[in-house]
């Protein structure tokens, strides 16, 4: 943050009094998660573009990721703080046609956008907070579902996601095989390993080491003082797995600070900062601003628990058993879920074509970065399939 910043509010997340944007919302009632916590009603927020044909064939939908929301495409404005998070992809004559196909996205169980999630208030009127419950992502492909049935879609001619999307691409193709079509799968992995687990811990106790996380019960804080120093720590570490190595050396290097020398010291302290801090704060501090601390700690748990072959026989069954046309995509330079998790995925579902690589220097953020790639690869194969 910088030093004339306004500070962070306690939680970036959407509220009620909020401006609803183009969200709509949905409720699919009572709910009870895998660890026996039951919801007496979930709301899920979304948002749709295009034409719904009548026979319902031409739905589309697409699974964010973690700091993802509905907001695919479209402006800033009132209700949205930020532009869509693929714009470029979805649209009038654009990979993802919309005036060919009915596309949909919700935000997740646990989000913080809108659908049901910590900073949502309970039936008591106070945010779900500490109270809210361990998460998985069978819990939020089972909320998808339902949603989905209340649309009255009862087959997606495609689901495609990234990261935490494509986990739930997977868990929906193994899941209902019967209601999707196809699936394109981005910087995905089948199952998550220790590496990934590990990152994860270091984040969620930088925000558990938040004075201002007050076990999760921080909603009533004023500005400036709910857990956005822990967030930001946590989003320092995560970034760092979303860009490339060769990416950050080629910007950043050994660089300072513009007019700072980290080797000029004060009284035994460094008297400046290399340009690689200035970058991770800058980043930090746009993710305080939107987002929820609670909610990074639900989504992010719920991927360290995902192994899609969880009660399958492992893994490699469970990839077996996909044999809709799925479409695996890596990024040669993701260093969070690196293209060998992509080959697994690829090698062993029999609906899985070739794997496509993304050739990025973005690293896992790729997926953000280089539109016309994934835009021709959409137009290759994921939509026509359906």
């Amino acid at each position: 943050m910088t030093p004339d910043a306004a500070p962070p509010p306690a939680s970036g997340a959407w509220r009620e009094v909020d401006p609803p944007g183009e969200r709509r919302f949905l409720s699919i009632g009572r709910f009870t998660t895998q660890s026996g916590f039951t919801f007496p009603e979930v709301r899920v927020a979304y948002q749709t573009w295009g034409p719904l044909h009548p026979d319902h064939s031409n739905a589309v939908f697409i699974a964010h990721a973690l700091t993802g929301d509905s907001h695919v495409c479209g402006d800033a404005g009132p209700g949205h703080r930020h532009p869509g998070w693929w714009k470029g992809l979805i649209g009038p004559g654009l990979a993802i046609d919309t005036r060919r196909w009915f596309v949909v996205c919700a935000n997740v169980l646990g989000g913080c956008q809108g659908t049901t999630g910590p900073a949502s208030p309970a039936p008591d009127g106070r945010p779900w907070g500490s109270r809210f419950p361990m998460i998985t992502v069978p819990d939020m492909v089972e909320v998808e579902r339902r949603f989905s049935e209340a649309l009255g879609i009862r087959r997606w001619a495609c689901m495609l996601g990234p990261s935490l999307g494509g986990m739930r691409v997977l868990e929906w193709l193994v899941s209902h095989p019967a209601r999707v079509a196809s699936g394109l799968v981005i910087g995905a992995t089948a199952a998550v390993g220790a590496d990934q687990i590990g990152s994860h811990e270091a984040q969620i106790a930088a925000i558990h080491a938040d004075r201002g996380f007050r076990n999760g019960d921080y909603y009533d804080l004023p500005d400036g003082e709910g857990p956005h120093r822990g967030l930001g720590v946590a989003h320092r570490i995560a970034h760092l797995s979303y860009r490339s190595r060769q990416e950050l050396e080629t910007r950043f290097g050994r660089r300072p600070q513009a007019q700072e020398d980290p080797y000029a010291w004060e009284n035994g302290r460094p008297g400046g900062r290399f340009a690689i801090a200035s970058y991770l704060d800058h980043h930090a501090d746009k993710l305080a601003r939107r987002f929820d601390a609670n909610s990074y700690i639900a989504l992010t748990q719920a991927m360290s628990l995902f192994d899609l072959g969880r009660d399958r026989g492992g893994a490699d069954q469970a990839l077996g058993r996909i044999t809709q046309p799925l479409t695996v995509v890596g990024l040669d330079s993701d260093r969070l879920f690196p293209l060998e998790q992509q080959q697994h995925i690829a090698r062993l579902a029999p609906g899985a074509g070739p794997l496509r690589v993304i050739r990025s220097l973005h690293g896992h953020d790729g997926f953000l970065v280089e539109t016309d790639q994934l835009a021709a690869i959409v137009r290759d194969v994921a939509i026509a399939q359906s």
